[in-house]
């Protein structure tokens, strides 16, 4: 399963991300923590160019949208895709979605070139489920205070409310993949709900892999995967 974490800036995903993975953990499961942009060493080296602040090179917004599907691409080549092979749930903070809601929303470059774009670097992958927790603009950007704004959050209050109403949009066209969270409930409850969520989306899954068996190429049904946890390390 491959579930990711999008919102605002200072909605708290980073948060929510580890405390899943730790409940998944303790109850048995595969786990890979990931983040965009970045999870890679290319890709860590693109996060550099794209959110170090640099106002004498301003970046320009086609070029960022091309550099931020090339983190990604390198990203679902060497981690997310090997790790779902493995029967790993993945869980990532941000990915493909953020695109549409940043340089589609915030940036206001056309949407289906950037669609093509965001479809090709990822060679059609999607998640499985989305964990979409919204906060007022605001609110997120008081969070962020004391800590250095990196070149996105250092964007005006416009720009995010634009990001903001772009993956309300999101979430209104795909509304079985995503959930919608009030992240002004405190951590813990927002935990909790989560992890429900997908402990019952596994359930759903495993039945229906109980009356729907997969085949190998050799014909052979596919065996479930194991319950050991693996480290996969950056390329």
């Amino acid at each position: 399963m491959f579930i990711t974490f999008e919102g605002p800036e200072g909605a708290g995903k980073s948060t929510q991300v580890r405390r899943l993975a730790d409940a998944l953990r303790l109850d048995g499961h595969k786990i890979l923590v990931t983040h965009e942009p970045g999870g890679t060493r290319i890709g860590e080296s693109i996060r550099s160019l794209l959110l170090t602040p640099d106002r004498d090179h301003p970046l320009a917004p086609r070029a960022e949208v091309l550099l931020f599907a090339a983190a990604r691409a390198q990203l679902v080549n060497k981690l997310i895709a090997p790790a779902l092979a493995h029967g790993t749930i993945v869980l990532c903070d941000r990915f493909s979605d953020s695109t549409i809601a940043y340089q589609v929303g915030g940036r206001g470059l056309p949407f289906d070139p950037v669609r093509q774009i965001v479809s090709f670097a990822v060679a059609g992958l999607q998640p499985d489920l989305t964990f979409l927790l919204d906060l007022d603009v605001g609110e997120g950007l008081s969070r962020k205070q004391g800590s250095k704004a990196d070149r996105m959050e250092s964007e005006d209050r416009s720009f995010h409310q634009r990001v903001r109403e772009s993956y309300a949009e999101l979430a209104a066209r795909e509304p079985d993949r995503v959930v919608v969270l009030d992240a002004r409930r405190s951590a813990d409850e927002l935990a909790t709900t989560i992890h429900a969520l997908v402990v019952s989306r596994l359930e759903v899954d495993r039945s229906t892999a109980k009356t729907s068996p997969s085949l190998r190429q050799d014909g052979r049904v596919a065996r479930a995967p194991g319950t050991r946890e693996e480290e996969t390390r950056p390329s």
